[in-house]
């Protein structure tokens, strides 16, 4: 995923008996079986914590964006309709971009550090130091955009089509005025926006810092002797054990469960704000605003639920009715859900086999796309180790375009895990890729951020499945994909449903626990199928998904990638010639094109209704496979 989340830190203990079995030493103990796993090196943004450097670029990034606001507030559309108007806003924009790279460099720096133990009060002072800081000196900047999208649009096409100098265009930054202009008819007063910025910080911004440092409080006693942070006692839901599956499960029912009014709060006073906003704003629809900033129209978003929603029973209920019968049982309990295939072994992938299987994968497809993958290996740049207090998942962090992308994982060995680091590869090649675009047009929607993800992904899938040593080894690879492409199709657009009921209900009133825990099975149950058996607690698993609390409506950006990826996909095996250079010019393009505009070279249009069947075929016929390996 390109967004964080963050995890949990172990309790000190005082006997050596339970010391000799903590946390920490079974992380060691892990993490020997695997090789050694690497671990990030943040230097190439700031030394540490108590670096100078930082000290100084946050003093100088308040002055400068102080001065900023002095010399320009106020003035731009007069700049622009006086003496060479069009180079003298090209030049403000370009400084404009070098505040932001720079700001964004101390922020990536904190959060880093913050995410690689949020449990640490030392690190939590600083991100949270660090972004009252920054609040302050972003505020200045505030008023650039407002006041940009004030000019007129006719006297900004102008000058914009006017100017030929090439050395420093506005023509340049066309993309990005274009895309700051969509925001327009959204966009409050200044003093408004003043306070709204200014209140992050104490509003929706300290609401996701309390559910961060709360998950990663959280232990689950999974053994009488045992407590594990949530990453561990997740990752057991996979384990081959049944009683181990199952222990876990209660496990985390049980913690969510004890803390479930703290959940509730957050959700309901997060859902609130969010409504606030959005009536300020003049959205209608709770998810417009998530729509609007990842430049897809409603309808294509509406398009592809439907046609999820409605795949439903050919997918998800077909497979694990398969699933199941495999078990020998006409119903799998939910803990069992993405349970190992019976009979079939499965030994842990060391990081060094996990490395080249990814690499070698993408040098098949592209050279030029494993040669930035192997920079994330040698120079330091992914944080592999399961560690307490370490955020749980995986995410890339693109930071900013004058550094480089760094990427989180929690690495166990298993076949899902080197999926996963293709899968974060892949943003982090997307991310270097666009770089060169700059502080302001290097971001990609969310929509087409996913793209290169899981692209990775299928590339290195169907290494691992050409190199399977027997058929029951293929049989289980082509099992984990589907699982994987559920969880990521399926799933996340029931995902989407529940968030969509929830934010709708919040705006007649505050939802009980109990409330959001009929929303929650209601949505499993329509998605999972009756093949699935939800049992007692599993009412309680909303409680841990991050993206319900730091990106409202994100999680249908993984369906769209995952089915947009297969359509390209069906493209590439069609056609292998010239694909590759298509496909990095097209991650190359960063956020300066719309998503049709992407597509286009490809015969693709995700406004065409057919466009999803595509993807969602190809799921399909992997589970026909999967009825014929029987």
């Amino acid at each position: 995923m390109a967004g964080q989340s963050f995890s949990a830190s172990s309790g000190s203990s005082s006997s050596e008996a339970s010391k000799a079995d903590s946390p920490e030493t079974r992380a060691d103990r892990k993490g020997s079986e695997l090789g050694r796993l690497p671990e990030w090196n943040l230097s190439d943004l700031y030394p540490g914590l108590d670096s100078p450097e930082i000290a100084a670029d946050l003093d100088r990034g308040l002055a400068d964006c102080l001065a900023f606001e002095e010399a320009h507030k106020g003035k731009l559309a007069e700049i622009l309709a006086g003496k060479e108007g069009a180079r003298r806003l090209a030049t403000i924009i370009k400084t404009y971009e070098g505040l932001e790279d720079r700001l964004g460099r101390i922020a990536s720096f904190a959060g880093l550090v913050y995410a690689g133990d949020t449990t640490d009060p030392v690190r939590a002072k600083f991100y949270g130091d660090v972004q009252d800081k920054l609040t302050t000196a972003s505020s200045h900047l505030l008023f650039f955009t407002l006041e940009l999208n004030r000019i007129d649009d006719a006297a900004l096409a102008e000058a914009v089509e006017q100017q030929t100098d090439e050395d420093l265009a506005l023509a340049h930054w066309k993309p990005w005025l274009d895309d700051i202009r969509i925001e327009k008819p959204y966009q409050l007063e200044d003093r408004v926006e003043q306070l709204f910025h200014d209140k992050s910080v104490t509003g929706r911004g300290a609401w996701n810092r309390l559910f961060d440092e709360t998950i990663s409080g959280l232990r689950f006693r999974v053994e009488d002797s045992q407590e594990l942070t949530l990453e561990p006692t997740l990752n057991l839901l996979q384990d081959p054990s049944p009683a181990k599956r199952e222990k876990a499960a209660h496990a985390l029912a049980r913690t969510f469960k004890d803390n479930l009014r703290l959940f509730t709060l957050i959700t309901n006073t997060l859902a609130k704000d969010k409504e606030i906003s959005d009536r300020w704003r003049g959205f209608e629809d709770v998810a417009d605003s998530r729509h609007l900033s990842n430049r897809v129209e409603r309808e294509v978003v509406d398009a592809l639920v439907s046609a999820v929603q409605e795949a439903y029973p050919r997918l998800s209920h077909r497979y694990y009715r398969l699933k199941a019968k495999w078990f020998g049982l006409d119903q799998l309990n939910h803990w069992d859900r993405n349970a190992p295939l019976p009979k079939v072994e499965s030994t842990p992938i060391k990081w060094e086999d996990a490395r080249g299987t990814v690499l070698e994968a993408y040098a098949g497809f592209s050279p030029r796309m494993a040669g930035i993958a192997q920079r994330f290996f040698d120079e330091n740049w992914i944080d592999a180790p399961v560690r307490p207090g370490k955020a749980p998942g995986a995410f890339a962090h693109p930071t900013v375009p004058s550094a480089h992308p760094y990427v989180l994982l929690n690495y166990q060995g298993k076949t899902r895990d080197v999926m996963t680091l293709a899968h974060e590869l892949g943003h982090g090649v997307h991310q270097v890729l666009a770089g060169h675009n700059g502080a302001l047009m290097a971001p990609t929607p969310l929509t087409l951020a996913e793209t290169a993800s899981v692209f990775g992904e299928m590339l290195t899938f169907r290494a691992l499945l050409a190199g399977a040593a027997s058929p029951a080894q293929k049989k289980a690879m082509l099992a984990a994909k589907v699982e994987d492409m559920i969880n990521t199709v399926v799933r996340q657009i029931a995902f989407y449903s529940f968030e969509r009921k929830v934010h709708v209900e919040r705006r007649q009133g505050e939802l009980t626990a109990d409330r959001l825990g009929e929303i929650w099975l209601s949505v499993q149950e329509e998605s999972l199928g009756p093949a699935i058996k939800i049992g007692p607690g599993y009412e309680t698993f909303w409680t841990y998904i991050p993206h319900f609390i730091h990106s409202p409506f994100y999680v249908y950006a993984y369906a769209f990638g995952d089915c947009l990826v297969n359509s390209l996909y069906a493209v590439y095996e069609k056609a292998h010639d010239g694909f590759a250079e298509r496909y990095l010019a097209m991650l190359a393009a960063g956020g300066t094109k719309h998503h049709s505009e992407l597509l286009a070279p490809f015969g693709l249009d995700a406004r065409d209704p057919a466009f999803w069947q595509i993807g969602l075929n190809l799921i399909e016929s992997m589970i026909i496979e999967l009825e014929g390996m029987e």
